[in-house]
């Protein structure tokens, strides 16, 4: 028994030993005795064993008592697993008040973890302690100060303070991170200078408040000022440097910090490689783990997944893989969802996706680091459904991260109603949005064609930012609202708020839509530096209003070298005008600096076919398949039943097929009585006239439209999202059936929003 003893308390120094530690303990036993379950828990804490673990050991004690409840409330909160502390906290008062064990009552001690785990959400325990007779505790006092100091009001942090007979060196430390926290640089250098002692800790105090603020001359003379240095000390400055992206000085200081001998710990080295994941250097990542090997540095789980981390931001997602797989039994939350991230933002959302059906125990940033990934790699409907599952498994629960995800996918499909779902949860889930929240929401709003909420969002805002005006512009353009966008952008500037290069393009995209040229001259002129997309947007407006030699010289006279996006201004515009000798030009540059875009061949082609050179089209063809390119599929989707219906051009798979041909077929009867003739130069091949009609009458657009006319009620408006162009023929024959059908039909291509009701369209055919 005495050997147990003496190894529980020298021996354990890592997981491997406690494990061994534990057998010893099953082997002579022990392990449903409270003392050595307490014993194993505490060397959790130590070790930094994993959650699992340590909540097994909880659970194999038959009648817990205080000491096991408060050392895993340790155990939880040092792991930052906030949540399972007050789980746990609630059960040992459940334990306690039902009779089932009288020897878990919670004493002081238990309440300062919990405090802490509560952050702001701990302000009814401030009256909880004191009706308890905590209040005195110097502990309880302090964490409550503290909280008050973290979350405010920062006056109550002072008025307990300044009340407090005796003060702790922790006392000093917490309210004068609190005026840190807060912005109040004076009152924290007053509460310095004024310590009776200053400690190392108060010292590093001062390092980080002048760091989180910029102004590192005065961090760095604290630093130097220091009586004394610690690891901690060093840390701080470290992570100064690196948080304001002093980089070099970070590494200088680094090199300093070796020389005085002082072996830097798990913080220092996580600090470090952070650094190095923030500037993508595979050679400086190198270099820091070429001394991490020459120091024989001992690499733990954080250290671990803070280099996973660097080598995947590196490009190295082998390397990180590696280290991954290394890390075996080891592994915790942090290195998981690292691995994942890594993942996604490579686009590798197969391995993402496996990982993530591996994890043996997930969390909320698990479940959005896979959300965000669909919802970033384009593939929106898997985006939503993984979020469905999330809410249905119920083991975490969304935040605010999860719906900008979800919101972002909802806007990317068009899906209003969904999207009116999504806004529903987050309101009966009391789910707080920031400015970024808010955004996203005009985003989707503006996406799905609901300027009236996207504006009712941005009006309702008690702080808006650049994004803001941003998101609401970008809608407004893609509607051909230009008169809107130009008063929003002069709004904004009185406001005092400064655009930035989205902000131009999307009032140049504004006035390029609504055929506002001299309004898109002027802006233009306006900016200080204006960059090679202001400059794309300047040929598109010239072009759309048919002033295609303005637009060629723009292309000339140009300061910096163009994209692609300037020459597809210049072919589309020479599309819509029928300027073949500028639309040779722009596609010959297009086909150089973007070889696999089929987009560019088929504009090209679609200028012969409406001039019937039906030869050159051929050509053009012949091009395609000798460069291996192939033609992008239409898709037409609609919203109904919380399913997205997806449609292709003579599209005959789903399911009510052969009633949305037959109610097609009725509403061409009525067209072609009123006067319609299908538009065949959309087709781009030299065949029989009744088959082009027959083409064209398939589009996918139609299709969804004759979908949306099946299954909406009377009166309801018919939303179609399409991920192309839409075409000249479908562009007249749906202005044609809003009128007939009495519908207002609105149609998302990937260039701008149509409305289309009575017969006219918003874009008044100008796109």
């Amino acid at each position: 028994m005495s050997r147990l003893h003496t190894i529980s308390s020298n021996v354990v120094g890592d997981f491997s030993q406690l494990r061994q530690l534990h057998a010893q303990i099953i082997h002579h036993s022990l392990h449903h005795h409270n003392y050595w379950i307490a014993t194993l828990i505490t060397q959790c804490t130590r070790v930094r064993a994993p959650l699992a673990y340590g909540r097994l050991l909880f659970d194999s004690s038959r009648r817990p008592n205080v000491f096991v409840f408060t050392n895993m409330l340790k155990f939880y909160s040092q792991w930052g697993a906030h949540q399972d502390v007050i789980s746990l906290f609630l059960q040992m008062q459940r334990h306690h008040c039902d009779g089932v064990n009288m020897d878990v009552k919670p004493d002081a001690f238990v309440y300062p973890i919990l405090i802490k785990s509560a952050g702001k959400t701990a302000f009814p325990l401030h009256a909880h302690v004191l009706k308890l007779g905590h209040g005195c505790d110097r502990y309880v006092r302090n964490a409550i100060m503290d909280m008050y100091a973290k979350y405010g009001p920062i006056e109550l942090a002072q008025r307990l303070f300044d009340e407090m007979p005796d003060r702790m060196a922790a006392d000093w430390n917490s309210i004068v991170s609190g005026f840190w926290k807060w912005g109040n640089e004076a009152e924290a250098r007053r509460l310095f200078d004024s310590m009776p002692e200053k400690n190392v800790i108060s010292w590093t105090a001062m390092v980080s408040g002048y760091s989180k603020h910029g102004d590192m001359m005065n961090a760095r003379k604290f630093f130097e000022e220091m009586p004394e240095k610690t690891v901690v000390s060093w840390n701080a400055m470290l992570s100064g440097y690196i948080q304001n992206g002093f980089v070099e000085e970070a590494l200088q200081l680094f090199g300093d910090m070796m020389d005085t001998g002082l072996q830097p710990d798990e913080t220092t080295w996580v600090t470090l490689i952070s650094s190095c994941s923030a500037r993508g250097d595979p050679q400086l990542a190198e270099l820091l783990v070429g001394s991490l090997d020459q120091r024989q540095i001992h690499l733990n789980v954080f250290v671990k997944t803070a280099l996973l981390d660097m080598y995947a931001k590196c490009g190295s997602i082998g390397t990180a893989r590696r280290i991954f797989d290394e890390m075996g039994t080891y592994r915790n939350p942090v290195s998981w969802n690292a691995m994942i991230s890594a993942y996604t933002k490579n686009g590798d959302l197969v391995s993402a996706r496996e990982l993530f059906s591996e994890m043996p125990e997930r969390n909320v940033v698990s479940w959005n680091s896979m959300i965000a990934g669909y919802a970033q790699n384009g593939q929106s409907s898997i985006a939503i459904e993984l979020f469905k599952e999330m809410i249905t498994i119920g083991d975490s629960k969304p935040d605010e991260v999860t719906m900008v995800s979800v919101i972002s996918a909802c806007g990317h499909l068009g899906a209003l109603e969904l999207g009116k779902w999504v806004v529903n949860f987050v309101t009966q889930n009391k789910i707080n949005l920031s400015i970024s929240g808010c955004n996203s929401l005009i985003s989707m709003y503006s996406r799905c064609g609901n300027m009236e909420d996207a504006k009712r969002i941005f009006q309702q805002m008690s702080e808006r930012d650049v994004v803001s005006y941003n998101s609401l512009i970008t809608g407004f353009a893609a509607h051909g609202h230009g008169t809107e966008v130009v008063k929003l952008f002069l709004k904004m500037k009185d406001e005092g708020i400064e655009p930035d290069r989205i902000t131009f393009i999307g009032v140049l995209t504004a006035c390029s839509h609504a055929g506002l040229s001299e309004q898109g001259l002027q802006i233009f002129y306006s900016i200080r530096s204006p960059e090679v997309d202001h400059y794309a947007c300047m040929v598109d407006l010239l072009g759309r209003a048919g002033k295609l030699d303005k637009a060629k010289k723009f292309v000339d006279i140009m300061p910096m070298k163009p994209h692609a996006g300037v020459f597809g201004a210049l072919l589309n515009a020479s599309c819509i005008h029928k300027r073949i000798d500028l639309g040779e030009f722009a596609a010959h540059k297009l086909f150089e600096l973007e070889p696999e875009n089929s987009g560019n061949y088929v504009l090209l082609s679609n200028i012969y076919a409406s001039m019937g050179r039906w030869g050159d089209v051929e050509k053009v063809r012949e091009t395609m398949r000798t460069r291996g390119v192939k033609k992008a599929t239409g898709w037409s989707w609609v919203e109904f039943g919380g399913k997205v219906h997806r449609f292709i051009v003579g599209d005959r798979s789903h399911e009510r097929s052969r009633e949305i041909y037959g109610l097609l077929e009725q509403v061409g009867k009525k067209m072609r009585a009123a006067g319609y003739v299908a538009d065949k130069s959309c087709v781009l091949r030299d065949i029989e006239e009744e088959e082009k009609e027959e083409m064209v009458g398939t589009h996918s657009e139609k299709l969804a439209i004759g979908f949306g006319l099946l299954v909406f009620e009377i009166g309801a408006t018919v939303r179609v999202v399409k991920n192309l162009r839409v075409c000249r023929d479908c562009h007249s024959a749906i202005k044609l059936i809003s009128k007939l059908e009495r519908r207002e039909i609105v149609v998302r291509d990937n260039n701008r929003f149509h409305c289309f009701k009575d017969g006219e369209c918003s874009c008044r055919d100008y796109w």
